[in-house]
């Protein structure tokens, strides 16, 4: 390939991966009005990450945040209060969150949502204590985030990596898989993730690891050494974006055949399928939450699609960043306001039973004092298969994870 062909591809990765952050779509950067709430506003902050390494998620969630902090404002709003959102950008850089937190418990910011990158948001842990404000992870997946010390103000929706390899190893076993490879992208967001996945898939022989540059141009060189490896499959841990696109392009290419699996980065990023190779993601399976049988995820699809056009695709940070501001609703109802920060917290961890809008039709959410990762069981999670049109065409046939009773 030469140079200037690669520079046009990576300027167009990088464009595509600004569109998937949110860059430039008015409608999801819109503020939330008060909608027909009339009392004074409840302020809640939020950390996104829009320009950072977490970006490609961060921003996806952040406008579905702002799209159910306005339906909830439409509807009278919380207590016959509106809610009022506060914003900062970490960029998911660990250095800079306490500062962001304290910017935004300045602006009279009453719980948080932290949307950005894992290793930032774990950094916020002592920060929340210090502070004493309660926040929520909408898409935060890693056990350690919602794990002591300094745990007390901190909540998490989403299935961590613990059972993400639960998951792996069941699909692995199901498609007698014992070697697989791994490629990964060197920001610290899945330093953290893979520094907690790996080791837990001991089900498997982790036969080779090769990392490339969030940014770089050429994997080639790294997939040479997967296929002399000979695994029977290769695991991809990024971020998504630009790196995603680009791995699974050449594995398509020099490991035809070699079955694939990613994150779900990629499953939640829409227009990073597009600019793959023709066919290039076809039987690639991701960890996936998004299950159309369950009737929210349909309600939720209708109203995204209503809101932003028929050709939208619902992401599990969409679901999740919903979820997360019905959750905190609930709980301000239950504490009766947002004065009493103790009593808040403690209305957060009194939530059982939430129909969740991500997951299997009956996976739900609970909190409680030693419960700060909401998902009841691994239903939280699918398995989705891509289709020879690059996009998803529904659960992988092979396995799925069981949704305990």
């Amino acid at each position: 390939m030469g140079v200037s062909l690669t520079s046009r591809i990576v300027s167009c990765l990088a464009l595509a991966a600004l569109t998937v952050a949110g860059c430039g779509n008015k409608a999801g950067n819109e503020k939330p009005s008060n909608g027909t709430a009339s009392g004074a506003p409840i302020i809640i902050g939020l950390d996104e990450d829009s320009t950072g390494s977490g970006a490609s998620y961060s921003t996806i969630a952040g406008k579905t945040i702002r799209l159910a902090i306005q339906d909830v404002n439409d509807k009278g709003g919380v207590l016959g209060r509106p809610l009022q959102l506060v914003v900062e950008n970490d960029e998911s850089d660990p250095t800079k969150v306490p500062a962001v937190l304290q910017k935004l418990a300045g602006q009279g910011a009453k719980a948080l949502f932290l949307q950005s990158g894992s290793a930032a948001i774990l950094q916020a842990k002592s920060t929340l204590t210090a502070l004493g404000l309660p926040a929520i992870a909408p898409t935060g997946v890693t056990a350690t985030l919602v794990a002591p010390p300094d745990n007390e103000l901190i909540y998490m929706l989403a299935n961590t990596t613990t059972d993400w390899a639960q998951v792996y190893c069941g699909a692995f076993k199901a498609a007698n898989i014992t070697k697989i490879g791994v490629l990964t992208d060197d920001t610290t967001t899945i330093a953290a993730l893979d520094k907690a996945l790996l080791p837990a898939l001991s089900c498997v022989q982790i036969v080779a690891t090769e990392k490339g540059a969030a940014n770089a141009s050429d994997l080639s060189a790294q997939v040479a050494r997967l296929k002399n490896a000979n695994p029977d499959a290769v695991l991809v841990t990024s971020v998504g974006g630009a790196f995603e696109v680009l791995a699974q392009n050449t594995l398509g290419s020099q490991m035809k055949g070699t079955k694939r699996f990613s994150l779900a980065s990629i499953g939640n990023q829409p227009a990073s399928w597009k600019l793959a190779a023709p066919g290039a993601l076809e039987g690639l399976i991701f960890m996936g939450s998004i299950n159309t049988a369950n009737p929210r995820t349909q309600a939720l699809v209708t109203l995204l699609k209503d809101k932003y056009g028929k050709d939208y695709d619902i992401t599990a940070y969409d679901a999740q960043a919903w979820d997360s501001v019905h959750v905190l609703k609930l709980a301000i109802e239950k504490a009766g306001g947002v004065d009493d920060s103790k009593k808040l917290n403690e209305a957060i961890q009194s939530v059982k039973g939430y129909p969740a809008t991500f997951g299997q039709a009956n996976f739900t959410l609970s909190f409680g004092a030693d419960k700060h990762l909401g998902a009841d069981g691994a239903c939280g999670l699918s398995l989705i298969e891509f289709g020879a049109d690059n996009k998803p065409k529904g659960p992988w046939a092979t396995f799925q994870p069981p949704c305990a009773k």
